[in-house]
């Protein structure tokens, strides 16, 4: 099993680049590192002022991340095992502590200029979960906030964990909503550092599985509504309308 840590490059000047809406891929299942390369990409172009906000949607192979706050002892196997069981982890400089991303999931990476839209993390935050919530409630799952945990919960089980990063106000990582996730493979960790707390997924709690490209497209149009900028596909998957 390697390890892999991995940091973005922080860029040197300040972003006054107001962008003409977001542009939206759907990019199917992609290593971790080919992601978290495409994102830093996005966000030095978006610091030079030669993209507009981004939002990258897909899935990841099984693959463990740990943020900025995180702690190898919410990881509950050895090495060995995630080897065993094909699961890769990765250091990450994100907020949060150690999280699953797998096949099943949906994994939302907005790459956006936040000096557009409030210079307010804490409201970042709070539009993340307004919008995972949309989209559940469209699926008449009723998703709330916890004012103890970062995240998005169906009662008292999580749905979908948050955790991003924010350099010269432009945003990496986001959100991963579980749809038709293996549940099982949460087992291996405290998710997100939480010893007492269940996870659950849009699955599970509708009895079977659905299109996770109909979750995409609820997600892209929330995200426009919640953000209030236009959406503009780039790269759809062919279930998507």
């Amino acid at each position: 099993m390697t390890f892999h840590k991995i940091n973005l490059n922080r860029g040197v000047t300040t972003n006054q680049y107001s962008p003409p809406g977001c542009q939206v891929s759907w990019l199917g299942k992609v290593d971790y590192r080919r992601a978290f390369d495409l994102q830093k990409r996005i966000w030095q172009n978006i610091l030079d002022h030669t993209s507009s906000d981004r939002l990258l949607l897909l899935e990841h192979p099984p693959t463990l991340t740990i943020g900025i706050s995180g702690k190898l002892d919410n990881l509950l196997v050895t090495k060995e095992e995630l080897e065993r069981q094909g699961v890769s982890l990765y250091f990450t400089d994100r907020g949060g502590d150690i999280t699953y991303h797998g096949p099943g999931q949906l994994v939302a990476y907005p790459i956006i200029d936040l000096a557009v839209h409030g210079k307010d993390i804490h409201r970042y935050i709070y539009n993340l979960q307004e919008v995972i919530i949309r989209t559940l409630a469209d699926f008449s799952i009723k998703a709330r906030r916890d004012t103890s945990y970062v995240g998005v919960w169906v009662e008292e089980e999580k749905i979908a964990a948050i955790g991003v990063a924010v350099h010269k106000w432009i945003t990496t990582h986001g959100f991963a909503l579980n749809v038709n996730t293996d549940l099982d493979y949460f087992k291996l960790i405290n998710p997100c550092g939480i010893r007492d707390k269940r996870v659950t997924s849009v699955n599970q709690l509708l009895g079977g599985e659905i299109s996770i490209l109909k979750i995409t497209d609820k997600v892209a149009k929330h995200f426009g509504d919640v953000f209030d900028t236009p959406i503009q596909w780039v790269l759809k998957g062919e279930e998507s309308g």
